[in-house]
């Protein structure tokens, strides 16, 4: 919890507490089904959560905005921000039912109330969202058409596609017609992990 500490000072004690308990429980799922990958479990809050709040350092989400984590696999970007931001309210969306029934647990013994989980594919979803997030669950341009449809139009000043990614990704870039914003994690972060990992914003 130090490298939290380091770069989110601010945090309340509550956010601390719940961010530390994410990792026993974690630990504790994993010894019965791969939720997240076992080499990075030893550096949970470096992979996991430092990397899930890197999107904290670009923007702050607004009270009740309506946010999904498409393909949150193990909640991820969405849990860690779901602690920061508890009066925004998170929808983790994933096609893989047995990781969100881990999410759903941790969650409720956590006492994390602005989460909920969908068992979906995103294309299936008929909701409107002001934020989209992922962490690299496919190709840039495939992701961009298939959320067009969670898209809520005229929304907030800063809605849009939040994708943590890393390395090397420029050809997908030049492959997708709207603008976008490429911020380099190692902008905050000190750590030889970060280095590769970019951050790209894509308005709505």
């Amino acid at each position: 919890m130090d490298i939290i500490q380091k770069y989110f000072p601010e945090i309340s004690k509550e956010q601390y507490f719940k961010l530390k308990e994410l990792k026993h429980h974690y630990e504790e799922w994993n010894q019965k089904i791969n939720v997240i990958s076992r080499k990075d479990i030893e550096n949970f809050y470096e992979r996991h959560v430092l990397h899930s709040l890197a999107i904290a350092k670009v923007i702050q989400f607004n009270d009740q905005s309506e946010i999904i984590d498409v393909g949150t696999g193990g909640g991820f970007p969405g849990v860690p921000l779901a602690i920061l931001f508890p009066k925004a309210n998170f929808t983790l969306l994933d096609s893989i039912g047995k990781k969100l029934k881990v999410i759903d647990e941790i969650t409720e013994k956590l006492n994390i109330n602005n989460v909920k989980t969908i068992h979906s594919r995103v294309e299936d979803v008929d909701t409107k969202y002001d934020y989209i997030l992922s962490r690299a669950v496919t190709n840039l341009q495939k992701f961009v058409k298939l959320t067009k449809n969670v898209r809520r139009s005229k929304s907030m000043s800063n809605s849009g596609i939040y994708y943590l990614k890393g390395g090397d990704f420029d050809m997908e870039l030049k492959q997708i017609k709207e603008k976008s914003q490429i911020t380099e994690l190692s902008t905050f972060f000190e750590e030889d992990f970060f280095s590769t990992k970019k951050m790209v914003h894509i308005p709505y």
